[in-house]
């Protein structure tokens, strides 16, 4: 009786196949009656390796030249979801003084982000956890940019939703990315 594999793509058992003939050439044996058996050359796993050790290089902003670590480097989540909570609350603290109501701490909020963000890059929150917003190319980010950004930013999901430069959908739009001071 056969035995079924547990591994639910046929890729991962032709993987484990390819890599048990190629530590042991004697396990692998010949393909069952019924079955198909899937081979890969030898060099397949020497580029497996190198691929990996491709990915393990990169960093976040790398294809930007920005540096790994330090000042101009890509800033982490964490540093960024700090800001906003502090933007957040500063706009709730103007928000009711100003109206003596809640309710105006989006709009608050929204002009807060929109006129920093244009003018210099960086918002009182950003600027307490030492980030900033800057463009791909290296000019400011000024106010088309920043209204395309900030109107992306109050949806709450699309920010959240980032690549592997720590770019969400509003950075990738507006063609910013955010870096540490």
């Amino acid at each position: 009786m056969a035995r079924k594999s547990r591994s639910r793509g046929g890729a991962a058992s032709a993987r484990t196949a390819a890599r048990r003939a190629q530590v042991h050439p004697a396990s692998a044996g010949p393909a069952q009656t019924g079955t198909a058996q899937l081979t890969a050359p030898v060099s397949v796993g020497a580029d497996l390796a190198a691929a990996k050790d491709t990915e393990e290089e990169s960093y976040p902003g790398q294809q930007f030249g920005l540096p790994e670590a330090g000042p101009g480097s890509v800033a982490s989540i964490s540093r960024r979801v700090l800001a906003l909570f502090i933007d957040w609350l500063l706009s709730m603290v103007i928000a009711y003084w100003l109206t003596h109501s809640q309710f105006w701490t989006i709009v608050v909020f929204a002009v807060e982000v929109f006129l920093l963000t244009a003018l210099g890059g960086i918002t009182a929150g950003k600027r307490v956890m030492g980030i900033r917003v800057i463009r791909i190319d290296g000019g400011p980010v000024w106010f088309g940019r920043s209204a395309v950004r900030t109107l992306l930013l109050l949806t709450v999901v699309l920010p959240l939703l980032t690549d592997y430069d720590r770019r969400g959908i509003h950075d990738r739009a507006a063609g910013t990315i955010v870096v540490r001071i």
